[in-house]
């Protein structure tokens, strides 16, 4: 028994998940924003960039003997992984079989650009009941903005013809939409367009990329991230309850709800979510793939081992250790935890080191949302429906319409101003 098969052999403390990278960071796509194109760089020149099938196989083993069971959940992510063709992931699931113990099961869910689905990708992943997330930043304008391929052409048409194929064979996906300069001020034709395509689960994940003095040219803003996730908030609570489910915001109200976060931005502490990248080595997280985060590999280490190791271990403790004196005092704390580790390369109000730099458009959200999410919480304690809240909201809209009717021009401002109707919203406020 090799070393790898032995340590292999342990169960981790808890839950944990891995991003697979089978084709490292290859992709077909040259997104500007994307911040896993250059780890090709890692790598020496002329890498293959394909998981081996000794790697595969070690991998998947790994993993269903560190996971607690009985269910254990593959991720395969990119670059782009549908490069590989579905000959590869065939091989995966026939390691899966043969690795898994009597009365266990695998999940396999695979992240993908869509602009390379067929009919016989999508005949695959149905009939080998693959979840598909894919990623699509909107109107057409909107995403190939910034979503072409390597020769510059658009790719969104490719995108929805991928999607209309993957409906087609029975699968709905979730949708990654990311945030970026170019659609952040779009935020109602942006989630208009979603429910126009019928859309059912939704995720905004915002460009953070740090540059000189601050961040990329193709990075929110936080004043941006704050607005657009105000704007489609108030939209999505109003109408759309129940009908599209947008990721961000039920996040927040299961915290609301006293449950704990699924998305690890959201956690108190992080440490949880491996990469595997196509050459087995395997880093703290998806987004600290680099030397510094590297804490074995699949061929010699196994995966419960290096997950609750002391060195990621203190990785996943340093997001609270780490967090700056008014997060810890802030109000909103327990929604954001300071948000991605990542993130945090900006000086907090009194100088001191390690605010997120999204944290004014999180919290700016979250104070905003809160109102409703809590609402939202009791009439779920009380067993009724949540969409409920439609309604209620309804109701609030009409009563305070026909208050601002029937204002009196001496009467105190509706606004709280403390000024006299006639000098304040008379001639303004929308009846």
């Amino acid at each position: 028994m090799s070393g790898g098969e032995h340590l292999g052999a342990v169960k981790t403390s808890e839950p944990f998940l891995v991003m697979a990278k089978p084709v490292g960071p290859v992709c077909n796509l040259d997104c500007g924003y994307c911040y896993y194109l250059r780890k090709e760089e890692l790598f020496p020149r002329g890498e293959r960039f394909r998981m081996r099938e000794e790697v595969l196989e070690s991998y998947v083993r790994s993993y269903i003997a560190a996971s607690p069971g009985p269910t254990v959940h593959f991720v395969w992510h990119g670059g782009e992984p549908t490069l590989l063709g579905t000959a590869f992931y065939e091989m995966a699931l026939s390691f899966q079989e043969r690795h898994l113990p009597s009365g266990w099961s695998c999940m396999n869910s695979l992240q993908t650009n869509g602009s390379l689905l067929d009919e016989r990708w999508c005949a695959f992943l149905a009939e080998r009941d693959f979840y598909v997330g894919i990623s699509l930043d909107g109107p057409a304008p909107l995403h190939d903005a910034t979503r072409r391929d390597k020769r510059g052409r658009p790719t969104h048409a490719r995108v929805m013809r991928g999607l209309r194929l993957l409906r087609e064979h029975g699968i709905e996906p979730d949708v990654l939409c990311t945030l970026n300069a170019r659609n952040v001020g779009q935020a109602t034709g942006v989630y208009r367009f979603f429910l126009d395509a019928g859309v059912r689960w939704l995720q905004f994940l915002p460009v953070v990329a740090q540059a000189p003095g601050g961040a990329s040219p193709l990075s929110v803003t936080p004043e941006q991230l704050g607005a657009f996730l105000c704007s489609v908030f108030d939209e999505w609570i109003r109408y759309d309850v129940g009908r599209i489910d947008v990721q961000n915001f039920l996040e927040a109200f299961l915290v609301v709800l006293g449950r704990p976060a699924n998305l690890c931005v959201m956690a108190e502490n992080c440490g949880r979510a491996l990469a595997v990248e196509h050459d087995g080595s395997v880093y703290a997280c998806d987004h600290f793939v680099d030397p510094d985060h590297r804490i074995g590999d699949v061929m010699t280490h196994g995966l419960a081992a290096l997950v609750d190791g002391p060195e990621q271990r203190a990785f996943g403790r340093a997001k609270t250790a780490a967090l700056p004196a008014c997060c810890r005092t802030c109000d909103v704390r327990f929604l954001c935890n300071g948000g991605c580790p990542k993130d945090r390369f900006v000086s907090a109000p009194n100088g001191e080191a390690g605010l997120n730099y999204l944290c004014g458009g999180y919290r700016r959200f979250y104070e905003h949302a809160l109102p409703p999410l809590r609402r939202m919480a009791a009439l779920a304690r009380s067993r009724r429906s949540v969409t409920e809240i439609m309604s209620e909201l309804a109701v609030a809209e009409r009563d305070e319409r026909r208050a601002w009717q029937t204002a009196g021009r001496n009467d105190p401002c509706l606004c709280g101003s403390g000024r006299k109707h006639k000098y304040c919203c008379l001639t303004t406020h929308r009846h």
